[in-house]
């Protein structure tokens, strides 16, 4: 969770040093987890939100104990796949937002995180890499499962699915749409002051959102930089024919029976 997330960053810095290695994964009800995260895996199950909290939930690349100190109405992030989500969301009825990217651009954009975030298993070559994804190998399980549990229980459990490639083609549009689904309504100039805070340029400039910040033997941004580029499409620059028509493959036999419309392109 946004309460995992931190949790990594903060027992991260704290390992730096002489004694500082890759953390293993463990799998919690088959999803790869730090392992960390998963020896305090009762207090994450065990978290109970209030009801005005808001999560925002994502695949990579999408400390409970400080979120047991700050007052709701908060943002909770997680990267947890559906499924691990603590139970007491849903009963409480907290609001929920999911972004999504298309497949082929997230696996590009995981590799190069996994290579700078020294906290993560070694992520080998390419090719290789696009196995572990494809497989459901890499910290935070499987995308395919990810992006399809919450698909499928959006509007049951009242979840605002929104994607990456949205967010770049149309920005305002999108902000708009979040307003309206938190019941916000936000004059024209504040609408615009929040794309023109949430873009890419600026946020790559932000060291609270580059994460520039971390010290270089978590994040070594030397290798790549926590923000990269963040354009749709950067796949082409990756794959070679051979490797994307395998991945295309194995891919429409994964998602057959969803009907998510992403794009690989805009």
């Amino acid at each position: 969770m946004a309460g995992t997330e931190e949790l990594s960053f903060s027992e991260a810095i704290m390992a730096a040093g002489d004694a500082f290695h890759r953390f293993p994964l463990i799998k919690i009800q088959g999803v790869p987890l730090m392992c960390h995260i998963v020896h305090n895996w009762d207090s994450i199950r065990a978290f109970c939100p209030d009801p005005s909290d808001l999560l925002i939930a994502t695949y990579p690349k999408a400390g409970l104990s400080l979120l047991k100190k700050m007052d709701p109405p908060r943002v909770i992030k997680t990267h947890l796949p559906f499924k691990l989500v603590p139970e007491g969301f849903w009963k409480n009825k907290c609001k929920a937002i999911y972004v999504a990217r298309n497949a082929k651009d997230n696996l590009v954009s995981y590799y190069h995180f996994d290579r700078m975030n020294l906290t993560q298993p070694e992520p080998g070559p390419w090719d290789g890499y696009i196995h572990k994804f494809m497989n459901g190998e890499l910290a935070w399980g499987s995308w395919y499962d990810h992006v399809k549990g919450y698909w499928e229980e959006r509007e049951k459990r009242n979840i605002l699915y929104i994607f990456y490639e949205d967010m770049k083609e149309n920005p305002q549009r999108e902000v708009e749409r979040i307003m309206r689904y938190l019941d916000l309504s936000l004059a024209d100039d504040v609408i615009s002051r929040i794309v023109e805070l949430t873009s890419f340029k600026t946020m790559k400039e932000n060291p609270m959102t580059n994460y520039s910040f971390i010290p270089k033997p978590v994040f070594d941004q030397s290798i790549s930089p926590f923000m990269r580029k963040g354009v749709v499409g950067d796949w082409t620059n990756h794959f070679s024919p051979a490797q994307a028509q395998l991945f295309d493959e194995d891919y429409e036999r994964k998602m057959k029976d969803a009907d998510i419309p992403f794009r690989t392109d805009i």
